[in-house]
C-alpha cells in the first residue's frame, strides 16, 4: 500500500468493515452485523493505496475502499490477507463527516 497523500475531500472519514463467513447463505432474521466474525471501524489515513483508492486503517484492519461503490479493493487483517471463506462488507458509520 502506497504512502502517497490523498487530497480528495469527497470520501467518508470512516467506515465499518464487517468480516462475514461466505458460507452463510441464509441468515434468517440475523443482520449482517450479527453474522460477522469480526468488525472494525477504520479511519481515513489521508493516503491513497496502490489500487488508487483511499486507505483506511484501524483495529488491525487496513483497507483501500472505493467510497462510491463500497467495494474493498485491498484488505489486510492483522497484516495478512483475508482468510479464505470470509468476505468484507463495508458500511458507512452513521454521522461520519466527509473530509
Amino acid at each position: 500500500m502506497s504512502n502517497q497523500p490523498h487530497h480528495a475531500s469527497r470520501h467518508p472519514r470512516r467506515f465499518e468493515i464487517l468480516l462475514v463467513p461466505e458460507h452463510v447463505d441464509d441468515r434468517g432474521s440475523a443482520s449482517v452485523a450479527d453474522s460477522a466474525v469480526r468488525s472494525a471501524v477504520v479511519e481515513a489515513t489521508g493516503e491513497t493505496g496502490v489500487s488508487g483508492y483511499p486507505r483506511y486503517a484501524g483495529h488491525g484492519i487496513e483497507a483501500e475502499i472505493d467510497s462510491a461503490t463500497r467495494a474493498v479493493e485491498a484488505l489486510l487483517v492483522d497484516g495478512s490477507e483475508l482468510d479464505i471463506g470470509l468476505s468484507a462488507v463495508v458500511r458507512e458509520v452513521p454521522g461520519s463527516p466527509r473530509r
